[in-house]
């Protein structure tokens, strides 16, 4: 195998075996904890302008299955202990080296992938490259920003999926990189989900008539999406809402509320949440470098939800204005699927319950 390497930003140097793509890779380096589901990882929008890393020491041993695909393939690379080059599972069409290589994703493997944990946990999110020799200057590593990814990672056309059995509902889904369990969270409920381009104007959804919109989880900085918020902001009040990671953060904002970057993120399938009156815990999927500050929106909207290791916010009401937002993944594609009663309140919402 050929050599590689892994750049951080902070001069930090590990050296391995290149796997995936053959060229080099600038990003955003962030760890995800998940044991499995890394078919979802690599397929999940909410990574674009990322290097993934893998902390589960043995990747690929199932191979790849194209059917637990959830969206567009936007990471900018992967970084794995070791790599399986023999799965062995009887759904699997194909090596994982080959999907990387299939979707111009530049990997490394061979590395102390739990040393690169603790240096992101201690230091923060950093960027780094996956280069083939060391470079003598490592400033565009350092420059390095994860910029307009929502472009990369929304969808940019209509596309109606139906009802499974009778339609009880329509559902809008703006989508800014959607997984798309979500879609189908909610075609089991008998919603009829039009997924439409995450640049859409708020006149144009409103006009469909939908019995409610779902706002997606996406890519990058909430903050940068200032169309995107403002078209939020004129469909509150107006339309039951349901939002999800980014659309957590920009309906956030759209209420005027204020978003800060998390020192390392939360990216795994075991993240625990607890309802806000502490009574219950939920382990939860996610996938985010950025959070709510839920004091910003002091009345007007609630916190229902936080998370029960750094206290951050997970979860939001607007009662007055028929709104709530979660910051996990409640359809959990891969991982636990602990919150999928979320959709059932949505739900009741679109079917004229307040406070549901």
């Amino acid at each position: 195998m050929e050599k590689a390497y892994l750049v951080l930003s902070n001069g930090k140097i590990f050296e391995g075996f290149r796997i995936g793509a053959e060229h080099d890779s600038i990003g955003e380096i962030v760890f995800t904890t998940g044991m499995e589901g890394y078919l979802e990882t690599l397929t999940d929008p909410s990574y674009a302008g990322q290097i993934i890393t893998q902390t589960f020491p043995l990747i690929g041993n199932y191979g790849v299955i194209e059917e637990d695909f959830e969206g567009k393939v936007c990471a900018k690379g992967y970084v794995v202990r070791e790599l399986c080059e023999e799965p062995s599972n009887f759904r699997c069409q194909y090596p994982l080296d080959k999907f990387l290589k299939d979707h111009s994703i530049p990997g490394i493997c061979g590395i102390d992938t739990r040393e690169l944990t603790r240096i992101i946990r201690e230091e923060g999110v950093m960027n780094a490259k996956i280069c083939s020799s060391i470079p003598s200057d490592i400033a565009d590593i350092r420059d390095y920003a994860v910029s307009r990814v929502v472009e990369i990672a929304g969808r940019t056309e209509t596309e109606v999926f139906p009802a499974e059995g009778e339609e009880k509902y329509k559902v809008t889904l703006i989508d800014y990189g959607a997984k798309l369990n979500i879609i189908r969270c909610l075609q089991k409920r008998g919603c009829t989900v039009t997924a439409v381009p995450y640049n859409i104007s708020a006149e144009a959804v409103l006009e469909a008539q939908p019995d409610g919109v779902m706002l997606s989880n996406g890519p990058g900085d909430p903050a940068e999406n200032t169309y995107c918020i403002e078209q939020i902001r004129k469909m509150i009040g107006k339309v039951p809402i349901f939002g999800i990671c980014l659309g957590h953060q920009l309906t956030a904002l759209a209420m005027g509320g204020k978003s800060v970057k998390l020192k390392y993120g939360h990216h795994g399938a075991n993240q625990p949440v607890k309802m806000d009156d502490g009574s219950r815990t939920f382990v939860t999927s996610q996938n985010h470098n950025y959070a709510v500050l839920s004091e910003s929106l002091k009345g007007k909207g609630r916190e229902i939800f936080f998370n029960a290791n750094d206290l951050s916010c997970e979860g939001m009401e607007y009662a007055d204005v028929n709104c709530f937002t979660v910051q996990f993944h409640p359809e959990a594609c891969g991982g636990p699927k602990d919150t999928e009663f979320l959709f059932d309140r949505f739900l009741k919402m679109m079917g004229g319950e307040r406070n549901a």
